[in-house]
């Protein structure tokens, strides 16, 4: 039997960003990307998909560090988030503080990244984030826990490791991820106009390409 999807607030998004717990966890979750390799992927499919020089739009950019990257290899970065623009940032890259549902209605690039970002959502608010990315972007690179009974051990083998704050969100983030099908589905994509990929990890990942269909 399939796990239901059940959204729920997470610790970390409502402590002071300058916390010691928030500092803890911040570190934590760089490890846990790492460890998925999420981020290698996005930079790797973003590279593949888009020519350099286009312009990519990271969702929940949070310390800035695939904008880096991204930056690093010729990309013109935005980073959207709730917490404000990162310390030491190259001054080239946007950065947008703030509700992500305000942020998109002033952006549009090349590609959307979202990576670990989306699960944070409700149904309702994810299709209305889908209408807004759908008319800002013609390229979707989403990477989300994958709502596995799996992922839910893999997650608790690492609990002994990391703070309360992540033993917490972790294991939130993945009953609050998705099963292959329900992105495009949630964010309102359409057979007509776009097309996409799923695949989805050994590590806990669920992975998906999206892009707008050529008239």
């Amino acid at each position: 039997m399939s796990l239901a999807r059940d959204v729920q607030p997470e610790i970390l998004d409502h402590l002071p960003v300058d916390a010691p717990e928030a500092v803890r966890s911040r570190l934590d979750l760089r490890r846990i990307h790492a460890l998925m390799g999420n981020e290698r992927w996005a930079l790797r499919t973003v590279s593949a998909e888009i020519t350099f020089g286009g312009t990519i739009v990271e969702l929940g950019a949070g310390e800035g560090h695939l904008c880096r990257a991204l930056h690093k290899v010729g990309f013109r970065a935005t980073g959207c988030d709730l917490v404000p623009r990162p310390s030491g940032l190259p001054e080239s890259i946007r950065w947008k503080t703030g509700d992500i549902r305000d942020s998109l209605a002033t952006v549009s690039g090349d590609a959307a990244v979202a990576v670990l970002f989306l699960h944070h959502f409700d149904d309702a608010t994810l299709r209305s984030l889908g209408h807004t990315l759908q008319k800002g972007f013609r390229k979707l690179v989403v990477c989300e826990p994958h709502r596995h009974r799996m992922a839910l051990g893999q997650g608790a083998l690492l609990l002994p490791f990391v703070n309360g704050v992540t033993r917490h969100d972790m294991m939130a983030s993945i009953r609050a991820g998705f099963r292959p099908g329900e992105l495009p589905e949630r964010l309102g994509l359409t057979d007509s106009t776009w097309e996409w990929k799923e695949t989805t990890t050994l590590r806990g990942a669920l992975r998906m390409i999206a892009r707008r269909k050529t008239k």
